[in-house]
C-alpha cells in the first residue's frame, strides 16, 4: 500500500517535497528533541491525489488518516471526541514553499458541546474552555463552511459593546457560552444546518478544505506572483493542541532569529498573553515586542533565545519560529526559513559568512536577485522639512507617495491605470492581495510587524506601516482623521517605511546608496561569476550611472534616443521632410556634432569598458507628429483660417506623413532597411563615432566602440552595411590622423538571422540578441497589443508559464538563441556574443545566457547589480550541478 500519510517521527528535512515545508521542519524538529507537540502529516501527493479523484479522500488515505489518528491518541493519552479526556488538534496547511496566509488554518478541533465541558472539567478552567470553543466554530465556519468571520466579528463586537467590556479577555466563560449559541444560530441561518458535532466528521472536513485552498483565489494569486508551480499541492499537518490562552502563565507568539528588515543580529518578534493561534498575526489585538518576554517570563525566554539559536545552527539561515506558552512550558509550533528584505537578506548572508556558518558561494545564492531592486530605488531627502502626521510600526522600509485609496478594488483598478496609490485599511487579510500588489505602499491602524500587512510587504519590497492606532479609519466615508485632521480619498500621503511616520504630501526623494555589505556581496559575485554584465544607457548619464553600479560595459546605446530631445526633433524633422538629397545632407551635418557630443560623454563615462552602439533603428515617421491630430489640425486651418500662412506648411507636412506611413511599422522601413534606402544617415552616425573617439582618445582615455547594425536578416544587409561603416572609418582616419579599432556586428532579432547566423558571422565581429523584437518576431505577437489584450489572459489559463516579454522563452526564443551561438561561432570561434533586451536583467533569462554560453548580459543601468549576482548564481549553481553528477559516477 502506498504511504500517504506520516508520523513526525518518521520524516525529516530532505522530504519537503512530500511532507511540505512545514511538516518537514516538524519532523525535524521532533528528531533533534524539542518540545514539538506531537501530530502526523498528510502528504502533498494526497492532495493531489485528492484532486485526481474529482476532490474526494480516498478510502486508502481515510484509513491511514485514521490510523495515524489512533497512533497519536496513544502517545497523548488522549481520544478525539471523548468528553471524559478529550485530544484537540490544530489543522494546518504545508505547502512546498511557504506561502504565508495563503492557505487556511483550523484550532481546536475536537471541540463540541460535550468534550468543551470535559475540557472544563479537566483544566478547571471553564472560561478557557468556552473561549477555545468560539474561536473554533468561528474559524470552522469560515474555513470548511465558508461562513464569512464578519459576522461572528460583528456579534462579537456587539456583545462587547452591550456589555461595557473592551477586549475579549474580560469576557466570563457564561459571557462565552452567550456567544457561542450567538455563533451556532448564524451557523443555521447561513447554512442551513446545524454545527458538526462528530470530530472525526470536523476532521475529515477540515482536510478537505485545506486541499481545497490550495486553488482559492489568493493561493493562485500568490503562486503567480512569487512563480510556484501549480502542481505541487499542499501537506496537512495534523498536530496536537496547546494553549496559550489558559491565563497570564500562558500566551503565543511569533519570532524572527534576527531582525527581518535590518538584518541585525538580534531576536525580533511579538507575543501576547493569554492568546491563541492566529492572534498575533491577525491584527486583532496589538502585541508586545519579544523581546519583553524576558521580564514577563524569564526562564520561557532563556529556554526560547536557546531554542532559536540551536535552530538557527542547525539550518544555517534565519528562522521564522512560531511558538506557544501553555501554562508556563514552552512548545515550538513551526520553524521555517525566515522572509526577509532586501536589505536584511544581505547583512545576514555577508555576517553569517564572517560568523563562519556558511561559505561565501552559499551567500550568494541565498539573496533573491528579484530583491535587490528594493535598494537601488529612492528613499526620502532628510533634509526636506516634512509635516509628519502620525507614526506606526516601520513594518517593511522603502518611501513613497501616493494618493490615499481605501478599498482594495479601487486601488488595484488606480494602479492598473499607472496611478501611484497609498492602501489604507485597519488589516489587510490574504484576499487584499490584489489590492496590495497594485498599490505602492500598505498602512494599517492595527497589527504588527508579523501581521498579514508586514509580511506580504517585505516579501513584495513595498512599504508598510502597521499598528498605525491614532489613524481612525471610516471605510464607509473613505476618509480617516488624526485628531482633527481628517484625510479623504484622493488626497496625497508619504509613508516611511523605514521609520513609520505618515506624511502629508508628496515629499522629495533621493537616490539610493549601497550598504558595505551591499558592496561587499556584490565583490563576491563578481569573483564567482563567469559571465559580463552590461548597461542598455543611451546617454552620459545613464552610463554614469550604469558604471557607478557596476557594468563592464555597455550592451545597447540606442541612438535614435538622442533625436527625441526637443531641441533636434526640429532638425530630424527637417532631414525627414528634406526634398533632395542636399538638404537631407545639410541636416544630417547639422545633427552630427550633436551625435558625437553624446558618445564622447558616452566614453568617457565608461573609462575604457566597451560601448556597443546601435545605429538608428526606428522608421523615420516616429519622429514626426502623430498623424490624426495633424490632420484635425489641417481640418480645422482648413475651415476657420483658410488664409494662415501654417496651413500649406501643415498640408506638406501631412503629406509627407502619409507617404511614411506603414500598415506595420515594426516589419518595415526601420534598421538596416533604414539604412540601406538613406545611407547617408547611417554615414552620419558612423563618422559621429569616429569623430568622438579621437577626440575622447586625446584625453588620454581609451575607447572600446562595437558598431551594431540593426534589424539584420541577411548578410548581404550586413555585408552593405559594414563596409559603409568602415569607408566611414577610414574618411574620418585621414582627417584626424588616427587609426581605430573598433568591432561592426549585427543585433540578431530576425528569426532568420538566427538560423543562418552561419553566413551572418562572415561579415560580423559580435552578435547581441535583442530578444524583444526576436520574442516578438518568433511568437508572432505585437508586444503592444499582446500585454494589453490578451497576453494575462494566456497566463492565467496556463497557456503560457509566463510573460515571453519579461523572462525569455527558453523552449522557442532561446532555441533560436542557442541557434544564432552554435552557428556563429561554427564560423568564427572567437565571436563575441550576448543579449541587449529586456531579458538582460531577469534572473532565469541570465542563467539561460549563461549556460547558452554567451558572452555577456546587458540590461538597464539599475539592473546592473541584479545581473551580477544572478549571472553568479548561475555560475555556482552550474558547478554544484557538475560536483553532483561527479559524485554519482
Amino acid at each position: 500500500m502506498k504511504k500517504f500519510v506520516y508520523m513526525f517521527d518518521e520524516g525529516n528535512s530532505l522530504m519537503k517535497e512530500l511532507l511540505g515545508g512545514k511538516g518537514a521542519n516538524l519532523a525535524e524538529m521532533t528528531a533533534i528533541g524539542l518540545p514539538v507537540p506531537f501530530g502526523f502529516t498528510i502528504s502533498t501527493e494526497s492532495c493531489n491525489a485528492y484532486y485526481d479523484a474529482g476532490k474526494k479522500v480516498s478510502s486508502e488515505i481515510e484509513e491511514q488518516i485514521f490510523t495515524c489518528l489512533q497512533m497519536l491518541e496513544e502517545k497523548t493519552g488522549k481520544i478525539l471526541g471523548d468528553p471524559a479526556n478529550p485530544l484537540l488538534v490544530s489543522v494546518r496547511s504545508g505547502a512546498v514553499f511557504s506561502m504565508p496566509g495563503m492557505m487556511d488554518t483550523i484550532l481546536n478541533l475536537g471541540m463540541n458541546d460535550e468534550t468543551v465541558k470535559g475540557l472544563a472539567r479537566l483544566t478547571k478552567n471553564p472560561r478557557f474552555a468556552y473561549d477555545s470553543y468560539r474561536r473554533f466554530i468561528q474559524m470552522f465556519s469560515d474555513v470548511v463552511l465558508d461562513v464569512d468571520t464578519f459576522f461572528f466579528e460583528q456579534l462579537l463586537e456587539e456583545y462587547r459593546e452591550d456589555h461595557g467590556y473592551s477586549h475579549d479577555p474580560e469576557l466570563s466563560a457564561e459571557d462565552w457560552q452567550m456567544v457561542i449559541a450567538g455563533y451556532k444560530k448564524i451557523v443555521k441561518e447561513r447554512t442551513r444546518k446545524e454545527f458538526p458535532q462528530n470530530p472525526k466528521e470536523q476532521l475529515l472536513l477540515s482536510i478537505k478544505a485545506v486541499f481545497d485552498s490550495w486553488n482559492n483565489q489568493r493561493a493562485i494569486v500568490y503562486r503567480r506572483l512569487n512563480k510556484i508551480p501549480d502542481h505541487l499541492g499542499t501537506a496537512v499537518n495534523i498536530q496536537s493542541m496547546v494553549f496559550g490562552n489558559m491565563g497570564n502563565d500562558s500566551g503565543t507568539g511569533v519570532a524572527f532569529t534576527r531582525n527581518p528588515s535590518t538584518g541585525e543580529h538580534t531576536l525580533y518578534g511579538e507575543y501576547l498573553i493569554n492568546a491563541q493561534g492566529e492572534d498575533v498575526v491577525a491584527g486583532i489585538r496589538t502585541p508586545q515586542p519579544i523581546l519583553t518576554l524576558e521580564k514577563e517570563m524569564p526562564d520561557v525566554f532563556k529556554q526560547f533565545s536557546e531554542t532559536c539559536q540551536l535552530l538557527e545552527n542547525h539550518y544555517k539561515d534565519m528562522q521564522d519560529i512560531e511558538f506557544t506558552v501553555e501554562r508556563g512550558k514552552l512548545f515550538i509550533l513551526q520553524t521555517r526559513t525566515g522572509k526577509r528584505t532586501a536589505q536584511a537578506a544581505i547583512r545576514i548572508a555577508v555576517e553569517m559568512v564572517e560568523e563562519g556558518v556558511i561559505d561565501k558561494k552559499t551567500a550568494l545564492l541565498r539573496v533573491d536577485p528579484d530583491q535587490l531592486n528594493q535598494l537601488l530605488h529612492r528613499r526620502i531627502d532628510e533634509s526636506v522639512t516634512r509635516k509628519i502626521l502620525t507614526k506606526g510600526l516601520p513594518a517593511s522600509p522603502g518611501a513613497a507617495s501616493g494618493q490615499v485609496v481605501f478599498d482594495v478594488d479601487e486601488a488595484e483598478i488606480l494602479g492598473n491605470e499607472g496611478k501611484k496609490v497609498i492602501l489604507i485599511r485597519p488589516e489587510t487579510t490574504p484576499d487584499d492581495i490584489h489590492g496590495i500588489v497594485a498599490a505602492q505602499a500598505v498602512v494599517t491602524s492595527r497589527g504588527g510587524m508579523t501581521s498579514h500587512a508586514a509580511v506580504v510587504a517585505r516579501g513584495m519590497g513595498k512599504a508598510c506601516i502597521c499598528g498605525c492606532e491614532a489613524l481612525k479609519i471610516d471605510l464607509k466615508a473613505k476618509q480617516m482623521s488624526i485628531g482633527d485632521t481628517v484625510i479623504r480619498e484622493g488626497e496625497v500621503l508619504t509613508i516611511d517605511g523605514a521609520t513609520g511616520e505618515v506624511m502629508i504630501g508628496e515629499i522629495p526623494m533621493i537616490e539610493p546608496q549601497l550598504s558595505e555589505e551591499f558592496l561587499l556581496l556584490l565583490q563576491w559575485a563578481d569573483e564567482a561569476r563567469k559571465l559580463g554584465v552590461r548597461a542598455n544607457a543611451d546617454n552620459p548619464e545613464d552610463a554614469k550611472k550604469a558604471f557607478e553600479f557596476g557594468a563592464g560595459g555597455i550592451g545597447l546605446c540606442r541612438t535614435e534616443h538622442m533625436f527625441m530631445d526637443a531641441k533636434r526633433v526640429p532638425i530630424v524633422q527637417k532631414m525627414i521632410l528634406a526634398d533632395n538629397f542636399a538638404e537631407r545632407k545639410e541636416a544630417l551635418n547639422e545633427l552630427l556634432p550633436m551625435q558625437q557630443a553624446d558618445f564622447e560623454g558616452i566614453f568617457e563615462a565608461m573609462q575604457g569598458f566597451p560601448v556597443t552602439i546601435r545605429l538608428l533603428d526606428p522608421p523615420l515617421h516616429e519622429f514626426l507628429p502623430d498623424k490624426e491630430e495633424l490632420l484635425v489640425e489641417v481640418t480645422k486651418l482648413q475651415i476657420l483660417t483658410p488664409d494662415a500662412p501654417e496651413l500649406a506648411e501643415k498640408e506638406l507636412l501631412l503629406k509627407k506623413v502619409h507617404q511614411l506611413a506603414e500598415f506595420n511599422p515594426m516589419l518595415g522601413a526601420r534598421g538596416c532597411r533604414l539604412g540601406m534606402i538613406h545611407p547617408e544617415i547611417y554615414e552620419m552616425q558612423a563618422k559621429a563615432i569616429f569623430y568622438a573617439i579621437a577626440s575622447v582618445e586625446d584625453q588620454g582615455i581609451a575607447v572600446k566602440p562595437e558598431i551594431m547594425i540593426p534589424l539584420v536578416g541577411h548578410v548581404n544587409e550586413l555585408k552593405q552595411m559594414r563596409q559603409l561603416v568602415i569607408d566611414a572609418a577610414s574618411l574620418v582616419q585621414e582627417e584626424t590622423g588616427k587609426s581605430f579599432d573598433y568591432l561592426i556586428g549585427t543585433m540578431i532579432e530576425i528569426p532568420r538571422a538566427a538560423l543562418t547566423a552561419d553566413e551572418i558571422a562572415e561579415e560580423a565581429d559580435f552578435f547581441s540578441f535583442g530578444t524583444n523584437d526576436l520574442t516578438q518576431t518568433t511568437f508572432g505577437f505585437s508586444r503592444d497589443d499582446a500585454e494589453g489584450k490578451f497576453l494575462q489572459a494566456y497566463i492565467e489559463n496556463k497557456v503560457l508559464p509566463e510573460n515571453p516579454f519579461a523572462v525569455l522563452d527558453c523552449g522557442g526564443v532561446g532555441k533560436l538563441v542557442e541557434t544564432g551561438v552554435k552557428l556563429g561561432r561554427a564560423t568564427k570561434p572567437w565571436l563575441k556574443t550576448g543579449i541587449c533586451g529586456e531579458h538582460g536583467g531577469e534572473k532565469n533569462s541570465i542563467e539561460f545566457c549563461y549556460e547558452t554560453g554567451l558572452d555577456y548580459v546587458s540590461c538597464s543601468p539599475y539592473r546592473v547589480p541584479v545581473a551580477r549576482l544572478a549571472a553568479a548564481q548561475a555560475t555556482i549553481r552550474k558547478q554544484l550541478q557538475e560536483k553532483s553528477l561527479q559524485v554519482q559516477v
